[in-house]
């Protein structure tokens, strides 16, 4: 549990030390590695990054698709096999992570069209308004994407010597 607390802890610091560059941080990568390392267990630092991210810096509006944006892409990575050839790996992962920072506002959407009743007009219009966000988004995603593989393989044999 500690190592999940941390692994956590380590999210919501990586992304309180990136705040200053708009949408671009290392979550969506650290995300992939964990579900790859821990799969179903790597829910457990990803909702400890989520709560965190409440208490700190305040449960309002903004939080509420935390709880289920971060868990789609953790849901995408499950779904890719477990087992890949390296080459593979790399570029599935890093795409899944990449197209995640392209939707994030898409998948934020839904959520402020019902809170505020705007219908699918305030939707399309929130998608359209914070496009160059998504973009920001996508192109930092994948340069973080590209570490994706290396750091889940060194997680990987931190793991396996160290915690096993």
């Amino acid at each position: 549990m500690v190592l999940f607390a941390m692994l956590g802890a380590l999210m919501f610091c990586s992304d309180l030390i990136m705040e200053a560059l708009p949408n671009i941080h290392i979550l969506g990568m650290l995300i992939v590695v964990y579900t790859i390392v821990f799969r179903w267990k790597a829910l457990i630092p990803l909702y400890v990054y989520v709560l965190l991210m409440g208490i700190f810096s305040g449960l309002a509006e903004w939080w509420v698709p935390y709880l289920y944006i971060w868990t789609l892409l953790w849901g995408a990575v499950m779904l890719l096999p477990k087992r890949m050839p390296r080459s593979i790996a790399c570029v599935a992962y890093t795409t899944v992570c990449a197209l995640h920072g392209l939707l994030f506002g898409v998948l934020y959407a839904p959520f402020y069209a019902l809170i505020y009743r705007t219908g699918w007009a305030g939707m399309i219009a929130w998608i359209v308004k914070g496009f160059h966000f998504d973009l920001l988004h996508f192109f930092g995603n994948l340069g973080a994407g590209l570490f994706i593989v290396p750091v889940a393989e060194l997680l990987s044999r931190l793991n396996q010597k160290y915690l096993r």
